[in-house]
């Protein structure tokens, strides 16, 4: 299955963020703590280039916190501070402005000595559709003013939004890229909901949601669907069916592949991690 989606407006912000980044002193980039090695636009190194970013490694209430610690040491290997937060909560968010200011320390100094009055910290606040910047824009704010909906692709335009004395936020559009080089990526973001359920097939993620719980948290796939002991061992797709068949939903397995994703989404298999620290490292070394 091959997972596309890169609409007009997408295109249209993928400029604007170019054109803008010129107003903004630094970025903040948003990822999903359950995936946030593929929640990252590839795009964004080269449209960013050297200007300083912050990760923000949001959703923290949903991934597994001990990768989410991983995650964030990953990062800063890389050279970049990365706070992990929950916008929903207002988890966090307080020590974005302060963690800003130690990314931009540098240039708050030469602007100091240079005699510059200090100002707001401008920033451009980017990420994939559905990773939480709507709702980290209205904590900020104190009030709702940026739009949010559980769903991708409710932000379509760009606005300015200030924060007290210390912030002005940029909001943009999420992007996706044009194409997924690796298809794993695609049911990654599409079992979180980061695509349009009308652009994807359930049952594929549904399975691909059971083979990933199967191999890391197999006990909440066992406690969920209470399974007998000889169930657990079952294959994905003899898995889906005895889950549909325990449901009562007979052999309507579009029903069963709903409620499993749908499941997985709402956190009722509990908190987890789709992207692993140790797989990347594991890649990186191997590229090395």
């Amino acid at each position: 299955m091959t997972i596309q989606w890169f609409p007009g407006h997408m295109a249209k912000a993928r400029r604007e963020v170019s054109e803008k980044l010129k107003f903004v002193d630094i970025v903040f980039e948003l990822v999903d703590a359950r995936l946030p090695i593929s929640s990252r636009n590839p795009m964004l190194d080269q449209l960013l280039q050297q200007k300083p970013r912050l990760i923000l490694i949001n959703k923290a209430d949903l991934a597994d916190p001990v990768q989410t610690k991983k995650w964030e040491h990953y990062f800063q290997a890389q050279g970049y501070l990365a706070l992990a937060i929950n916008a929903q909560d207002n988890q966090g968010v307080k020590a974005i402005v302060p963690t800003a200011k130690q990314v931009l320390k540098e240039k708050i100094a030469r602007d100091k000595a240079r005699g510059l009055k200090p100002r707001a910290i401008r920033a451009m606040v980017i990420g994939i559709p559905n990773v939480g910047k709507s709702t980290l824009m209205n904590r900020l704010v104190g009030k709702k003013i940026a739009q949010t909906g559980n769903k991708p692709g409710v932000t379509k335009g760009q606005q300015w939004l200030r924060f007290g004395t210390d912030l002005e936020l940029l909001d943009t559009p999420g992007i996706l890229w044009p194409k997924f080089e690796d298809p794993e990526i695609g049911k990654k973001l599409a079992l979180t909901g980061a695509i349009k359920d009308q652009l994807i097939h359930l049952d594929d993620i549904a399975l691909y949601g059971l083979d990933f719980f199967a191999r890391y948290y197999p006990e909440r796939i066992a406690n969920r669907y209470q399974l007998k002991a000889e169930e657990e061992a079952l294959l994905a797709p003899d898995l889906l069916m005895k889950i549909t068949e325990k449901r009562g939903y007979k052999d309507n397995y579009d029903r069963g592949s709903e409620l499993v994703v749908f499941d997985i989404r709402q956190g009722k298999l509990g908190r987890y991690t789709l992207d692993r620290v140790e797989e990347m490292e594991s890649q990186d070394e191997t590229i090395d």
